[in-house]
């Protein structure tokens, strides 16, 4: 069985969308110094790196992080490769397909230090395409899905967005997906460790 890892590493410094609050993990308690063990802190926002975002995000009053169905997040998906997040790429998508991760160029940009602003993201139309195929969960490779509209479109149908991940290694096909946010209550967003099994 090969598993392989789709998160994007947490780190002081990372990148983040731009906006977003800077990662900072810290040692607070070190062994190093005289103390029994050693203790961090980390202090990020919850759209950091891989991450799954909640109806809350872009509709007042919907449904936290912590009501998401851990049957959405884990199951069969396909990973598709394509060059842009248009109505094309949701052609590329195989019928009945309830999960699809979009492998893109954005893959590459991974490699820079710095938040890129021109990256490729799903417009509403895509996105309404989308939920129009009966798609339950939509993964992206860079820090947003796509557009206000899209991520209203989605959102609101119910479809959840895992973005952030790191697809550099993975070639089109079919695999299991188990993505697991973490279950912060009520919020818009929740980071997430997210793998493929090969199936």
């Amino acid at each position: 069985m090969e598993i392989i890892d789709i998160s994007v590493p947490i780190r002081t410094g990372m990148v983040t969308y731009a906006g977003d609050p800077d990662v900072r993990l810290e040692r607070t308690t070190a062994i190093a110094e005289g103390a029994d063990a050693n203790i961090s802190k980390l202090d990020f926002g919850v759209h950091t790196g891989t991450h799954v975002d909640a109806p809350v995000h872009f509709i007042e009053g919907a449904a936290g992080a912590d009501e998401l169905s851990l049957d959405v997040l884990n199951g069969p998906c396909e990973v598709v490769e394509v060059p842009r997040l248009d109505e094309s790429a949701v052609e590329a998508v195989p019928q009945g397909t309830e999960r699809i991760l979009f492998k893109t160029p954005n893959s590459e940009l991974w490699g820079r230090t710095a938040f890129v602003d021109a990256f490729e993201r799903l417009n509403g139309a895509a996105a309404k395409a989308l939920v129009g195929r009966g798609v339950r969960l939509v993964g992206v490779d860079y820090l947003s899905v796509g557009d206000e509209d899209a991520h209203h479109t989605l959102l609101g149908a119910g479809v959840v967005p895992v973005e952030g991940l790191d697809l550099r290694g993975v070639a089109p096909g079919s695999y299991d997906l188990h993505c697991l946010p973490l279950r912060l209550v009520g919020s818009d967003g929740a980071p997430a460790r997210a793998i493929l099994v090969r199936r």
